[in-house]
């Protein structure tokens, strides 16, 4: 089933629980900015669109974002992050496995993020994931990033797939927009950080957790096959 296929994966909320770190991280920002912090759970759904975003998510909870303050957090918040990358991260439930699973049966693996690559490659590192992926393509990779599709196409590229023999897996509005964009088949997990629910984001398939990635799988691959009418 998976052999041929390139399988893309987002990463925050994807494929690892970073949550509590990036809250850390963004709590010592706004510190450094002296804004009061904003509760850990709150920043589940602050997470996806990258540092910027999430910083002024978290100063507009107590104040004004503009973009001088967005930018004067962003070295503070980078720098306690990539020092403090793997303290609480850890990934999702079966997300291991299935990777094993996947690999062994021939398919590509690839992550395509908007973290700064040198950040992701960090966070794969703590697992023990360096050479798992193909390829890794960060928010910094290239002049664009999700949701444009290019940074999905490019992805699907540098590891030697194809657009037709592959399927992107994520968590939010971004990543769907991105897979609708591209014309890739997409399958959205509920544990990560949407801020909408997934259901609603005309996905070809969502999944509770990792278990069942290949009943989705087996799923989009029939409706993908399928005689047009």
């Amino acid at each position: 089933m998976a052999a041929g296929i390139t399988f893309v994966f987002d990463l925050d909320g994807t494929l690892v629980d970073t949550a509590a770190d990036l809250a850390a991280a963004l709590n010592h920002a706004l510190g450094v900015l002296d804004r009061p912090p904003v509760p850990a759970e709150s920043v589940r759904a602050m997470v996806g669109e990258g540092a910027r975003a999430l910083l002024r998510r978290g100063l507009g909870a107590s104040g004004p974002a503009d973009e001088a303050l967005v930018e004067a957090g962003v070295g503070p918040f980078l720098a306690f992050y990539a020092a403090n990358i793997a303290v609480h991260s850890r990934p999702f439930p079966h997300a291991e496995a299935l990777l094993e699973r996947l690999a062994l049966a021939g398919g590509r693996l690839a992550i395509c993020t908007n973290k700064p690559e040198a950040l992701a490659r960090t966070l794969l590192a703590a697992f023990g994931w360096q050479q798992r992926f193909q390829a890794l393509l960060g928010a910094d990779t290239l002049p664009v990033r999700k949701p444009d599709p290019l940074h999905l196409l490019q992805t699907i590229a540098r590891a030697g797939g194809r657009p037709g023999a592959s399927v992107f897996t994520g968590d939010s509005l971004t990543d769907a927009r991105t897979a609708d964009a591209a014309g890739i088949p997409l399958i959205l997990v509920r544990h990560g950080y949407s801020t909408v629910p997934v259901d609603s984001l005309g996905a070809d398939a969502v999944i509770d957790g990792f278990h069942q990635f290949e009943a989705a799988l087996a799923q989009v691959q029939r409706r993908f096959n399928a005689p047009a009418r």
